[in-house]
Parts: structure tokens; sequence; C-alpha cells
């Protein structure tokens, strides 16, 4: 059974990432729901540590693309070259055709390999020239990103943060956690054992994404999560302090991703219906990257997780 090999995965995942529940099952999530994942935290909080754990547990080609400021666009895709022996241009395809891309220090990257980027995530392929070239059936980037150094970054665009399944943030662990994970290191270091895991197949990939659309919605669900994304496009509905703190709300693509999402959770929780609390907990990642909040709520330092555990208060469960 794939979720058997799921639940593997996951135990492995809390091996090599401790005291971080949440996110081992997010990521697992967003493998499930077919999306692309944003990983966002102060340095040394294993970002890069926890996509590469995911790589290891997944069969299929994994490839870490170190984003910096002179990177350009070929570097990511790839370029036609001219082969002098046959007087005819040949396409070398970039480090952007394996299935599973890390893509390290994301906001790092100029706009334009931004926007090749945002091609291979949006369509599944890279335009180079005039021609067109797909991509892997299984193609899932996982991109980090430190949110406490803005000298020689780029922001990430609307279009493009729109373009992530999920967002998630990480925070410092607890002191007893923190003693963990020294011994953890320090007993990698001494005797270079690690926790070791038989890496999913591909077909059983798309076997748990093909079982997670068939799980059972109820229409007052389907609903609940139109509700909820009307509460960010329409505050004003719900009280004039939440009007006051969102600029614009989310796009329908937040829609479609907290539907997949919660259905991708009720899965992997090995039940064949989505329930609210399905909902609820998936909800602060998918909807974090898509809020724009206002000025006024900047100055008054509201946050979106701020923003959206208030409308998950506001908004009725059927």
């Amino acid at each position: 059974m794939p979720l058997n090999k799921f639940n593997a995965l996951r135990s492995y995942l809390d091996q090599v990432i401790l005291g971080q529940p949440t996110l081992t099952e997010n990521l697992l999530i967003a493998l499930i729901a077919n999306g692309h994942l944003l990983v966002e935290g102060p340095p040394g909080l294993a970002k890069t540590r926890a996509v590469k754990a995911l790589c290891d547990g997944v069969e299929g080609d994994f490839q870490r693309i170190q984003f910096t400021p002179d990177l350009l666009p070929a570097d990511l895709t790839g370029t036609d070259i001219y082969r002098a022996q046959t007087a005819t241009f040949e396409f070398e395809a970039g480090p952007i055709f394996h299935n599973l891309i890390l893509a390290d220090e994301i906001n790092r990257a100029p706009a334009k390999v931004q926007s090749a980027l945002l091609e291979a995530m949006a369509e599944g392929q890279v335009t180079v020239g005039k021609t067109s070239y797909k991509l892997p059936d299984l193609f899932l980037v996982m991109a980090t990103q430190n949110p406490l150094e803005n000298e020689g970054t780029y922001p990430l665009p609307e279009a493009q943060l729109d373009r992530f399944l999920m967002h998630l943030n990480l925070d410092y662990p607890s002191a007893a956690t923190e003693l963990d994970i020294l011994r953890l290191s320090r007993n990698e270091a001494i005797s270079q054992h690690m926790a070791t895991v038989t890496p999913i197949a591909q077909a059983d990939i798309f076997s748990a994404r093909k079982a997670a659309l068939e799980i059972y919605l109820a229409e007052s669900l389907e609903q609940y999560i139109v509700d909820i994304i009307m509460a960010t496009r329409q505050p004003q509905a719900y009280s004039p302090e939440l009007a006051s703190w969102l600029e614009y709300g989310v796009s329908p693509r937040a829609t479609q991703s907290l539907e997949r999402c919660a259905r991708a959770r009720a899965w992997l929780h090995n039940r064949d219906f989505v329930s609210p609390e399905d909902i609820q907990a998936v909800a602060p990642n998918v909807l974090r990257h898509r809020l724009l909040l206002s000025y006024q709520a900047q100055a008054e330092g509201v946050t979106s997780d701020r923003v959206i555990n208030y409308i998950l208060n506001q908004v009725a469960v059927p």
C-alpha cells in the first residue's frame, strides 16, 4: 500500500528533522498534492536538510541549485550549443531537467532567472529560443529563502509566489529539541551513521495523488473553502478591522490549492473523507504567501498568519 510507504517516509523525516512534525507532514502533503514548496526561516534551521531529506525518500533524479545574483536563465534551463562537426545547434539540458529540484536561497536570483523558473513551475516546460522542452512528469520545485537578509536579494513577485502550493515557516526549536539536535549531529559526526529509507517509487506517488483526488469532499465543505477564500476578497463583510488589513485577497489558484492540500492531509491520516480540521490545518500554509496586506496592517505589525487565524475564527464551520 502506498500509504504504508508514506508513513515510513514520514518516520524517516521525523528522525532527521527533529522537533518539526508539522513541517514533515506538510512536505508530504505538497508531494501528494502535486505542488511546489517554499520553505522560509532563519539560517541554520535545517531548511536545506529538510528538503534534501524528502528527496532522499523519493525515487527520481535530484538536483540542488544554489541561486546567486550572477545566475543566468541558461544556467537553469540549458542552452543551444553549436556543434562544429555537424554545423548544427544541439540543446544541452540544464539542471532544471530533474524530478526534484532544490532551489536554495531562491530570492537571491535575478528577475530573468525567476521568470525562467516561473515557466517551469507553471507550465512544466522550458523554452529556449523558439523551442519548448517538456519537463519530467514528476517535477517538484522545493525552494528555500532566508527572511533575515535583504542585501543581494530579489524579493519574489506575487505572480511567482502564487505558483507555490504552500509556504512553510520555520522557527527556532525548543531547548529540549536543541539538545536532541546537538546529540544527533555529534553522533552522525562520530559514527557517520544516518537514518535511511527506501525511496518511494514514482508509480506509488502518482497512485497516492489519484487516491487523494478521489477522497469524498462534502458540498458543505466545498462551500466552506470558498467562504474562506471570499473572506480575503470581501473582508468588509466580516469586520472593518479585517478590511483595513487586506489590500488584495487570494487568487482562484488558492481555492484549488486549499482543496488539494486538504484532500492530501485526509489521505495521509487514512480517512476517506475531508474534515473541516483538514482545511483549517493546511489553510495557513496555503494562504500565507498569497495575501497582500495593507500598509496599515504592516505598520501595526499584523502578520498574514494573524489575518488567516482571524478569518478561520470568523467563517462559520459547517
